[in-house]
């Protein structure tokens, strides 16, 4: 009689998947929570002072924000919330243009931040932005009043904002502050590939003088 089962190999495989999966998972997460501690040496907001946190917007073909809008979204209310607790005033800069879909990411942003988040702080939005280097750009005019400026977005993300504004406005560059970005388990799933591409991009902003991405 003719015996059926698994074809030779098949479990072997599966976990040398898994374990792959795991490791690239676990490695995402190492990447991100690196980024963070870097950004928290950083000084923090002080009682007595305003602030501006810029959630950099990312393309998005939906009506809705996508997952990595969201996300950001959370990391720039929980950051001004964060201010607030320890007595400052935070203002949440939305930047970001129609770059893949018919509304602005900044749009996207304003309104999950206000409806769906329920921030009551004020808003501002920056709708003409296609490029990180543009974000930055189009915001200095928003927070060059503001005693600190946190940029919203996964650590790599912010770290290449944070070398732009300094390349752009020198001057700014010593009121950058750390946002709340990391938490474990949070976009785990997307933290891999977020941190391969960020690792490259923020390595090539140093060889370009005027990025464009």
């Amino acid at each position: 009689m003719r015996r059926c089962g698994v074809p030779r190999g098949t479990s072997a495989a599966v976990t040398a998947v898994g374990v792959a999966v795991a490791t690239g998972l676990i490695w995402g997460e190492w990447v991100h929570r690196g980024a963070a501690q870097t950004a928290r040496q950083l000084p923090q907001p002080r009682a007595g002072t305003r602030g501006a946190v810029v959630a950099l917007g990312f393309g998005n073909r939906s009506v809705r924000p996508n997952a990595v809008n969201r996300w950001r979204a959370r990391i720039a209310v929980r950051t001004a919330e964060g201010a607030e607790l320890a007595g400052a005033t935070a203002t949440i800069i939305c930047s970001g243009g129609a770059v893949r879909g018919a509304t602005p990411e900044a749009v996207l942003l304003r309104d999950y931040i206000v409806k769906r988040l329920h921030w009551r702080g004020e808003v501002l939005v920056e709708p003409n932005s296609s490029s990180t280097w543009e974000n930055v750009r189009n915001v200095v005019p928003l927070v060059e009043e503001s005693d600190w400026i946190a940029f919203a977005s996964n650590g790599l993300h912010a770290a290449k904002a944070r070398v732009y504004l300094a390349r752009q406005q020198p001057d700014l560059s010593g009121r950058l502050v750390a946002a709340d970005d990391y938490r474990l388990g949070e976009m785990t799933w997307m933290k891999p590939l977020l941190a391969a591409v960020g690792l490259v991009k923020l390595r090539s902003v140093f060889h370009v003088e005027h990025p464009g991405c």
